[in-house]
């Protein structure tokens, strides 16, 4: 059994299409979309490209609607000591610790539009400026982003940036829905069943 179909669980022919997908992105560094409803599996797909990418970095995930926005920054980008209250020490943020690696934005369409230009920057620069620092820190990371909106209607509304769009939908990939993959349920109860054992 392949990495991909231990990870990427099921027999459906949208299951099998998935994983060819998967395996045909992994290996090059191209920005993937994931495109799915909420618990369709995003972030175990962003799992399967990393783990066959070849990249020797972790995994690093931030979830951008789990984060208040006050904050996103600073997780995503990290801060020098002292730069606002309460940064009583240096962070190197999701970027750094995701050196070498991929990191995963899950839910990116609920980005605050004033930090979609910043990570603009870090995808075409591949470099970062912590929270009350000039310093330019060079980056190397593969970017997976996955959301369960309309990006094209979140444009429309002004509410998400076209150029940012552009970027970072470079290779989509739709996550099939389980109403798709009816087939697939016994392996996924049975997969689930092993993993809490």
């Amino acid at each position: 059994m392949s990495l991909s179909e231990q990870l990427l669980v099921g027999q459906s022919s949208v299951m099998r299409e998935l994983r060819g997908l998967v395996d045909v992105v992994a290996p090059n560094a191209s920005t993937v979309l994931l495109l799915g409803e909420t618990g369709t599996g995003k972030e175990v797909t962003a799992k399967a490209i990393h783990e066959l990418s070849g990249r020797r970095g972790r995994l690093v995930s931030v979830n951008c609607s789990a984060i208040p926005s006050e904050l996103l920054e600073s997780e995503l980008f990290g801060h020098e000591k002292g730069s606002f209250t309460g940064a009583d020490k240096a962070y190197a943020g999701r970027f750094e610790q995701a050196e070498g690696g991929t990191l995963f934005l899950d839910e990116i369409g609920d980005m605050p539009l004033s930090l979609q230009s910043k990570l603009l920057r870090a995808l075409e620069e591949r470099t970062i400026q912590r929270v009350g620092s000039s310093k330019e820190i060079p980056v190397d990371f593969r970017l997976v982003c996955a959301t369960h909106q309309n990006i094209e209607a979140q444009i429309q509304q002004g509410n998400f940036r076209a150029d940012l769009f552009f970027r970072i939908n470079v290779f989509p990939v739709r996550i099939p829905s389980l109403a798709e993959r009816t087939v697939d349920i016994p392996m996924l109860i049975d997969a689930i069943t092993k993993s809490l054992s």
